[in-house]
């Protein structure tokens, strides 16, 4: 049976790029899963790589269908955000998987696929550094969204409580201090899982 780790953490621990380390490894052999999100693209962000972007009545229509693994929505200084993962008739059960989001989606995939299937990678970065590096991200966007930044960065406090994480099961965490220290801890792990897996 084929694996589905699952990074997960606060706003701007680093998740996106540790998924984009691992992604590319060979060794690792991990298939992409890309989100759906009614949220507006970044700079820099590729449609159908970094998520697969649509509109509010597309998502209703997955969540009519039944398709739907995993969703949350956040209200935002924008408006709401939906983000969910969604069942396109193409999960492989004997691949593994790379997935990426918060602690909620993490425990609703967990609850979909069952605990044996899905792999916590819960990623840390401590705060001040986090806020530094959501406040670098934003700047370098055309309109930045402090206000949004700042609105994540405190639910984030809510979300991830010591009781939460707790709750979940979630007893180890990988710091995130040093990204290239991070992929090899990462790499480490996702190769010892799929050696006892066979």
């Amino acid at each position: 049976m084929g694996k589905i780790y699952y990074l997960f953490g606060k706003s701007a621990s680093g998740k996106d790029s540790l998924y984009r380390e691992l992604i590319r490894d060979p060794s690792l052999g991990l298939t992409p899963v890309v989100l759906y999100t009614t949220r507006p693209m970044r700079r820099g962000e590729r449609d159908g790589v970094d998520y697969h972007f649509v509109t509010d009545k597309e998502m209703q229509t997955y969540v009519r269908e039944g398709r739907i693994i995993e969703m949350r929505t956040y209200e935002t200084v924008q408006g709401l955000w939906t983000y969910a993962m969604v069942d396109d008739g193409n999960w492989d059960a004997e691949e593994d998987y790379l997935a990426e989001g918060v602690l909620a989606s993490y425990c609703s995939t967990r609850e979909y696929f069952g605990a044996a299937r899905v792999v916590p990678l819960y990623i840390e970065v401590e705060d001040g550094e986090r806020l530094q590096r959501a406040l670098d991200r934003e700047r370098r966007q055309p309109v930045p969204q402090y206000s949004e930044m700042c609105r994540r960065f405190l639910a984030d406090q809510a979300d991830f409580s010591p009781e939460k994480l707790q709750e979940a099961g979630i007893g180890h965490a990988y710091c995130n201090g040093e990204l290239a220290a991070c992929v090899r801890e990462l790499k480490t792990v996702i190769l010892a899982g799929r050696k006892c897996a066979e």
